[in-house]
């Protein structure tokens, strides 16, 4: 997600957040509460296009009256914590909708304290297809579950003809969450995984590098990376330094880190080169066109 695809996401909730309250009548403010891991690059992401898009839908809309209130929380990574967010937007700020929280499980406690209080939450980050199971009118995803992502990984493994895969993901409900479905696509389209390597995000660099080299003894050549964006950049960096990015090996990476390789540096992105990304993909569009215009394709 680059800052202006990432402003067109938000851009998308946010107008959905004034439509829930356009109705009224009156112009007034909205309370609107945001959960999210601040110290995460898609919670300092997320939260700059939150406030990016709502600067764009005023622009593009003066004859809104209306203003959104925006009331940012820090879920720090913690199921606990999100839900202390809830409560606190909800009890104290009296905001009328969520944005948020980052993951999937984080956002299971969040959806059952907005159905209470009849306070919609919205997430663009949570993907889990079992918060699906709240059947709760006031839960709205907007971003594609987990089984639709491994659909276009599956895919691109089937074309190729690649018949082992090793995981290499984070070793937390992040990374967790994802396995079963990407366990089944791959399954399904005849490739086997021989191998799981769980990295812990509080890894050090030569744990990362002897796991590396741990992976390097074995037969298989084809690796899958399911991880946060922070941890991912710290991965190819040693892979890149003990040869691991040269021709002969297969790297391809999910969304999570794809989505956010525009905004990388140069130096990150050359210690990635070679590999293949998985991303949302964003329609060209009119609007899109203007933005990139006025200089917001940037980074």
């Amino acid at each position: 997600m680059n800052p202006n695809q990432g402003s067109r996401r938000a851009l998308c909730f946010i107008a959905a957040c004034v439509l829930l309250v356009a109705t009224a009548g009156e112009a007034h403010n909205v309370s609107v509460g945001v959960v999210l891991d601040m110290e995460s690059w898609i919670g300092k992401v997320g939260l700059s296009c939150i406030h990016m898009s709502l600067s764009e839908f005023y622009e593009a809309n003066p004859h809104y009256d209306t203003r959104i209130v925006l009331h940012p929380k820090d879920s720090a990574g913690d199921v606990v914590a999100a839900a202390a967010a809830a409560v606190d937007l909800i009890k104290n700020n009296k905001v009328e909708a969520i944005l948020g929280p980052t993951t999937s499980m984080q956002t299971n406690f969040v959806i059952k304290l907005g159905h209470k209080a009849h306070v919609p939450v919205l997430t663009f980050t949570a993907s889990s297809p079992a918060l699906a199971s709240h059947r709760s009118p006031y839960f709205f995803r907007l971003t594609h579950t987990d089984s639709a992502r491994v659909a276009a990984i599956s895919d691109l493994v089937k074309f190729y003809n690649w018949r082992q895969i090793v995981l290499i993901y984070q070793d937390d409900e992040f990374g967790d969450g994802m396995l079963p479905y990407l366990i089944d696509a791959l399954q399904g389209v005849n490739a086997r995984v021989p191998y799981r390597s769980l990295i812990v995000p509080t890894t050090t660099e030569d744990q990362i590098g002897e796991e590396l080299h741990k992976l390097i003894t074995m037969p298989t050549r084809v690796f899958l990376v399911h991880m946060q964006p922070s941890l991912a950049i710290r991965l190819f960096a040693k892979a890149n330094e003990i040869g691991m990015m040269r021709e002969g090996y297969v790297w391809i990476l999910t969304d999570a880190t794809a989505n956010l390789l525009d905004s990388m540096s140069s130096s990150v992105l050359k210690s990635m080169e070679g590999a293949l990304g998985v991303r949302t993909y964003v329609p060209k569009s009119m609007e899109l066109n203007v933005s990139k215009l006025n200089g917001n394709e940037n980074s």
